[in-house]
């Protein structure tokens, strides 16, 4: 199995390769050019631990490397820094909906699953390559993948990652999270705009022939954490096996048997991530699409039109304040039988126009998915809801695709995304408490709900600002090249 653009005009790579270059060179992302075969059974798969799965699923997708080079990454990403010995724990809700909980790693948000292995995965890409370069990480973020990003690659031998985040949208648990973060390898800017506008710059810089002159000068290998990269991806393929293995073992459902599965997105990695898990053996019934008020998927799902051309809202679910949703050319890549230059069409459409409309062969391959959107009033009621109901206290990601549920029957796995200690300040107001800022927040929301601050943001707004340097869009290269000349 090897990896091959989207775009169709990139030569065939080895899944190392893909790791190390994140973007292909025609600017289209990397996609295996066949499904690999595992022989993964769903009767016991729920007696494994996370760890031996994580590990089978890696090697199918990752096959020039080796079952010891797997292990150490699996052994590095998913050991003590997480905060229960299942990473991924399945939480019943009630009504045939499960809670897929994805925030118990370091960062509180389910980017910690993919970001704790993706820096094992990219040095030991590294060495496979015989690569003897600095590896840097540019990394565009609307808040999650920034801090978990950092806290993936710090102090990492042989790594620097320079995170971008937009200075309106991100909670302030997140932008503590990042503008404290120690390691002495990374570099935080804030930047004007939204996280198109921080997305877009990086995609700009990786493909600026000055940029690339200047890295190849310094022997700098660049790479992004963003969900671009393949290395990204896999990891995430795991936890809905896992999810469905917990399933089964609690006999909610028998071996084989369909599921839905239920995902707050904007960027589309984690959908996408459930769909590549359905190609190689995951009984999926259905995927729903679940929005909030940027719901550009939501149209295109409806109604097989792709539109950006609209205001960008700032949410309070703002993981997924987004309008150019990256990893959907994955999905509509396979969706539209593997055509190349569809995805050359579409994407130049959008490019020149800010639109494109699906071929029917494309929209025929997405009759599994469906899709719908949440406004902020939406959020806040579910949240209130939901709490009030059953004593569980969700964040403003997973309330996006609570209020989406539709009971048809099936068991639903709902990825909850994030912590709701990570927006506070939101969950405050849904509950109808006072709303506190900084360190305070988290205690607030701790006493109005009688749970605890998880131990991983305890002393957040203790720990000393390091980063502090905001810049115009135009500076980014400047400052990037700054950081990566600094020894």
């Amino acid at each position: 199995m090897e990896y091959v653009s989207t775009r169709g005009e990139a030569p065939a790579v080895s899944a190392a390769q893909a790791i190390l270059q994140g973007l292909a060179p025609d600017g289209g992302l990397y996609v295996p050019n066949q499904w690999p075969t595992l022989n993964l059974d769903l009767k016991t798969i729920g007696q494994q631990s996370y760890q031996d799965l994580a590990t089978e699923i890696f090697a199918a997708f990752l096959p020039d490397f080796t079952k010891a080079e797997i292990q150490a990454v699996v052994q590095a990403a998913y050991g003590s820094q997480w905060d229960t010995d299942k990473i991924v724990p399945v939480k019943d809700a009630g009504n045939n909906l499960h809670y897929l909980e994805l925030f118990h790693g370091p960062t509180l948000a389910f980017k910690d699953i993919a970001l704790q292995a993706l820096p094992h995965l990219v040095i030991a890409a590294a060495k496979k390559e015989g690569l003897d370069k600095e590896i840097a990480i540019l990394t565009a973020t609307s808040g999650d993948t920034g801090t978990a990003a950092m806290a993936g690659f710090a102090d990492v031998p042989g790594t620097k990652i320079a995170v971008l985040y937009p200075q309106v949208g991100v909670s302030d648990i997140q932008r503590q999270q990042m503008v404290s973060e120690p390691g002495k390898n990374t570099y935080v800017y804030g930047i004007e705009g939204n996280f198109d506008d921080a997305q877009q710059a990086v995609k700009r810089l990786l493909g600026d022939l000055d940029f690339a002159a200047f890295l190849k000068e310094e022997d700098i290998q660049i790479s992004s954490a963003n969900s671009i990269n393949i290395g990204r991806l896999v990891p995430q393929i795991v936890y809905y096996f896992y999810g469905y293995g917990q399933l089964v073992e609690k006999g909610q459902i028998k071996p084989g048997e369909e599921i839905d599965v239920l995902v707050p997105t904007g960027n589309f990695g984690n959908m996408l991530a459930a769909y590549y898990a359905s190609q190689i053996g995951l009984p999926v019934a259905d995927f729903t699409v679940a929005s909030n008020e940027n719901h550009v998927l939501t149209e295109l799902f409806q109604t097989g039109v792709y539109n950006k051309n609209r205001d960008f809202k700032v949410t309070n679910a703002p993981a997924m304040d987004i309008l150019v949703s990256s990893n959907l050319e994955r999905l509509l890549y396979f969706a539209g039988g593997q055509d190349a230059d569809l995805i050359k069409k579409d994407m130049a459409d959008l490019r020149s126009q800010g639109q494109y409309q699906l071929a029917e062969k494309t929209r025929s391959g997405l009759a599994k998915f469906s899709a719908g959107w949440t406004n902020q009033e939406q959020v806040e009621e579910t949240i209130r809801k939901t709490f009030l109901s059953s004593g569980y206290l969700i964040d403003p990601h997973t309330a996006v695709a609570v209020y989406q549920y539709n009971d048809d029957g099936h068991q639903t796995l709902l990825a909850a995304t994030a912590s709701p200690y990570k927006f506070p300040q939101t969950v405050l107001e849904a509950l109808g408490e006072e709303v506190v800022g900084g360190e305070g927040g988290l205690t607030a929301l701790a006493v109005a709900t009688k749970t605890q601050v998880p131990d991983q943001v305890k002393d957040l707004f203790q720990r000393p600002v390091r980063h502090r340097t905001f810049i115009q869009a135009a500076d980014i290269q400047k400052q990037i090249e700054s950081a990566l000349k600094t020894d």
